[in-house]
C-alpha cells in the first residue's frame, strides 16, 4: 500500500492535478482541515480533486522541488496509512519547506479519502513572499 504513498509524492512533485486524481476511486474525497482563508473544506470526486488540485496549482507560486523525510506509519485499520512529509519548495528563486501529514484510506488501491493537513502557516508566507 505504500506504492500509492510514492506516487502521491510524485504527482506532488510533478505538480500534476491528473497524476494526483487517478489516485482516487470516482467518489473519492480530498479534505483540508487546516486551511488558509479562501481555500474550499474539501473536494469531493475524483474530478473535483482534478479541477481543485488544477486550479490551485496551476496559481501557485511555488516549485516543488522534492518531499523529503518521508515516514509513513500503518493504522490498526488496514486500510489506513499516516503519512509525514516536508515539502521543500521553491518561490521566486527562495526556498522553503513546508510540513505535512496525510491521512489517508486505501480501498482496492484507489485512495477512498485524504484529510491534508498542511502546515498553513507556512503556505500563507509563501504567498506573502515569506519563506522559511
Amino acid at each position: 500500500m505504500t506504492e500509492i504513498v510514492t506516487r502521491f509524492h510524485d504527482a506532488m512533485r510533478h505538480m500534476s492535478a491528473d497524476e494526483l486524481a487517478d489516485l482516487y476511486a470516482e467518489d473519492g474525497v480530498h479534505e483540508f482541515p487546516f486551511r488558509m482563508a479562501g481555500m474550499v473544506p474539501r473536494y469531493n470526486g475524483r474530478e473535483e480533486i482534478r479541477a481543485g488540485y488544477t486550479a490551485s496549482w496551476g496559481a501557485s507560486p511555488a516549485v516543488v522541488e522534492d518531499i523529503r523525510n518521508v515516514v509513513v506509519h500503518q493504522s490498526v485499520d488496514p486500510e489506513v496509512l499516516v503519512v509525514e512529509h516536508e515539502t521543500a519548495v521553491t518561490v521566486d528563486g527562495r526556498p522553503s519547506t513546508v510540513p505535512g501529514l496525510l491521512v489517508l484510506r486505501v480501498r482496492d488501491g484507489k485512495i477512498v479519502h485524504t484529510r491534508d493537513y498542511m502546515d498553513a502557516t507556512a503556505v500563507a508566507g509563501l504567498r506573502s513572499g515569506r519563506t522559511g
